[in-house]
This record gives structure tokens, C-alpha cells and sequence, in this order.
């Protein structure tokens, strides 16, 4: 099978998920985008070496069975998906990708595989099915980065580094909390952890914080960590930091930020909430992403996600 490697042209998308010290002994053909590995300092000779060929954007699209994008495909790609495509990648078909399910994978009879650090799954017309020899938190560092990025990030655009004068909160107790509580732990011990079932107990402290740190994801589905109400409660010139970027959810009626304008205000209290803040460590994350994908998705015929797909109708 031809897997076709495109640049994710998702805005600040610096990681790179497949290096050419990984690619051994795979099962499928490689197509890689011109330029896929600049932002690590790649050149395409490398991939070369490696056994890839070198195509143009719009010829992976027409020769590949299947196209690994590291984030969503953009509306600006849709016109260059065929038919009967296997498309991998962090797809989130349930949430941002409902677009993208809507106008091609259904229109197109698509493969889609999804691959949630959780819940890895194939999405195949109507039928969720668990790609079960993918493991689940395969790449967790992923997740611990955003929480360790985004924090650091996130002081700096507030422009202030919390010392033990600083009362901290972290909630959560995943991935992304505890890359969170690695970034904060180096500058203040003045940090309290909070777990969902002692979320009760923040609660009634909340207002007691100078930065509220969330490392935990709740989705539209879900009820909120800190509703309107209770955020009117903080103090004034409080800093609410989301790391785990589930704008709206997790704290009612946040809004995505960005790298270039991450924080805005609202009734005195700052917020943050910058998606994609592994990004931000892409050097360190590239590494992670490219070694454990070649051993789970490329290394394998990506065939199996259209055989399962199939067998499962």
C-alpha cells in the first residue's frame, strides 16, 4: 500500500511526525510531501536515503491509498481527496472533524482512523471500531508536553513567573495535568493538585487562587468544571489557564486563543486557551511521535484499517 506523508498546514504546526531514523522494514510504500521535514532541519535527501519518494503535495493525494496528516485536513485539501481513502491522523471525528465527516468521509466512503491517545478507532460510514493493536497513551508525552508547554508558555504571556507567593491549582490528574505540575513545580511549591472527586473541595477555594491551572477535558458532553457563576467568584486579575484547551466545556464559555494573541480578559479574570501547545516543544515531541507511530501505524500495511473497516459493516 502507498502511504502519502503530507504537512499538516494547521496554523503553528511544527511537528514532524515520522523521521527518517525510523523508517525501517516498513509494509508500505512511502510518499513524502517535499519539504515534510524542514522544521527539523530534514532534507528530503534524507527521507530519500530512507527509501521515501518525493512528491509534490497534489501528487500524494492522486497516487496514495492512504494520507497520514498529523492534524485535521483542511477545507483547502478537500477537492484533492479520492475516493475510498484511508485518512489518518488526530481526526477527532467526533468533535472538530464533524465537518470533515460530514462533506468527504461520508460523501467519499473514507476510512478514517482516529488516533486518540485513549481510544485509538477506525470511523467507517456509521461504525466506530477499536483499532485494538494500536495501545492506548501510546504517545502520552504528547499530552504531558501540552501541559508543560502551555504553562510556560502561558506565564511568560501573562508576564509572570509564580513564586511561592503565588497560590496555584492544578486540576487533574492525567497526562496533560502532570506536565502541567512539571512546569509549575519549577518555580513554586505553592501548587494544590485537585482530582475529579475532590473537585467539590476546589470549589469553595477557587477564589482563593492566583492561577488556575486545567488539565482535564470534559467535552460538550459533559458538565462544567468551573460554571459562569463560579468564575465571577475568582479575584480580580486571577489567570485561568486551560492547557487541556476544551474551550467552552471545562470552564463554561471560554474561547480559543492563540500563539500570537493567547490571552484575552473577561470581568477581570485572564484567560488561556491555546490549542495545540505541544507544538511549542515540536523538537522534543517529533521524537516521541515518530518512533511510536512507525512501530503502531506505518510499519503495519495500513490495508488492516480498510480490512477491519470492511469486516465490521
Amino acid at each position: 500500500m502507498k502511504l502519502g506523508m503530507i504537512k499538516s498546514n494547521f496554523p503553528n504546526e511544527r511537528r514532524i511526525p515520522l523521521l527518517p531514523e525510523d523508517i525501517r522494514d516498513f509494509e508500505n510504500e512511502l510518499l513524502i510531501e517535499t519539504g515534510f521535514g524542514e522544521f527539523m532541519d530534514i532534507a528530503d535527501t534524507d527521507y530519500e536515503q530512507a527509501g521515501c519518494r518525493i512528491m509534490s503535495r497534489e501528487e500524494i493525494f492522486s497516487r496514495a491509498d492512504g494520507i497520514f496528516s498529523l492534524k485535521l485536513i483542511q477545507p483547502t485539501d478537500y477537492a484533492l481527496i479520492r475516493p475510498g481513502q484511508i485518512i489518518i491522523g488526530w481526526t477527532h471525528p467526533l468533535g472538530s472533524g464533524k465537518p470533515f465527516m460530514e462533506e468527504q468521509a461520508y460523501p467519499k466512503d473514507l476510512v478514517v482512523v482516529d488516533l486518540d491517545n485513549r481510544f485509538p478507532q477506525i470511523f467507517y460510514h456509521d461504525k466506530m471500531i477499536r483499532a485494538d493493536w494500536i495501545p492506548a497513551n501510546a504517545v502520552y508525552q504528547n499530552s504531558f508536553y501540552a501541559g508543560f508547554a502551555g504553562v510556560l508558555h502561558a506565564f511568560l504571556s501573562y508576564g509572570l513567573i509564580p513564586d511561592d507567593n503565588t497560590r496555584v491549582a492544578i486540576l487533574g490528574s492525567g497526562n496533560v495535568a502532570q506536565g502541567a505540575f512539571h512546569g509549575v513545580s519549577k518555580f513554586t511549591s505553592n501548587v494544590k493538585l485537585y482530582y475529579r472527586r475532590t473537585l467539590p473541595d476546589f470549589e469553595k477555594k477557587a477564589p482563593s487562587y492566583d492561577m488556575i491551572i486545567n488539565g482535564i477535558e470534559v467535552g460538550s458532553w459533559g458538565k462544567p468544571i468551573m460554571t459562569k457563576a463560579q468564575q465571577k467568584t475568582l479575584k480580580k486579575g486571577a489567570f485561568v489557564i486551560d492547557v487541556a484547551a476544551d474551550a467552552g466545556n471545562a470552564i463554561e464559555g471560554t474561547r480559543f486563543t492563540t500563539l500570537d494573541e493567547p490571552i484575552y480578559k473577561e470581568d477581570g479574570v485572564y484567560y488561556f486557551v491555546v490549542p495545540n501547545t505541544p507544538a511549542l516543544a515540536y523538537r522534543n515531541v517529533s521524537k516521541v511521535l515518530s518512533r511510536q507511530f512507525s512501530k503502531y501505524i506505518f510499519k503495519k500495511s495500513i490495508a488492516v484499517f480498510k480490512e477491519v473497516a470492511h469486516d465490521n459493516l
